[in-house]
């Protein structure tokens, strides 16, 4: 209970400071893109679940394409574990209902028993529908270290 607590307050603290740097839409969705990396280091395929379109389409850094089911299995493979998430540098563009999210990630665990440390670039695409915001596409590419 304390953890959720905590989780609550982090999210209001995050949304306030968010929302004094942009406005309230860019906000909201700055704090969507961090719930999904919160999501993917708790392996929660359920609020990615409600995060992405049915018809979301994920390109990832190696070139593997996957729709919205096969995204969402990947996040509960036992053998994916990552242990933090983290973006910096998002900018947000409001096109209308839709929003292209851009930053720099950097993904840290372990999948098939092999460590990874990944930095890169993201560039997320979300529509608002009957108010709620949902991402369709999202892609990554590895920066050169």
């Amino acid at each position: 209970m304390i953890r959720g607590l905590c989780c609550c307050l982090l999210l209001t603290v995050t949304l306030v400071a968010t929302a004094q740097q942009s406005g309230p839409r860019e906000a909201k969705l700055l704090v969507l893109e961090r719930l999904w990396n919160e999501a993917q280091v708790n392996r929660d395929s359920s609020a990615l679940d409600a995060l992405v379109s049915d018809r979301f389409i994920d390109t990832e850094w190696d070139g593997d394409v996957s729709d919205k089911t096969k995204f969402l299995a990947d996040i509960r493979d036992p053998l994916f574990k990552p242990t933090s998430v983290n973006i910096r540098e998002a900018k947000v563009n409001l096109f209308g209902d839709t929003a292209v999210i851009t930053g720099i990630y950097r993904t840290r665990g372990t999948y098939q028993g092999k460590s990874y440390d990944h930095l890169g670039r993201f560039t997320d695409t979300w529509i608002q529908e009957g108010g709620k915001w949902q991402c369709v596409a999202s892609h990554t590419s590895l920066l050169k270290k």
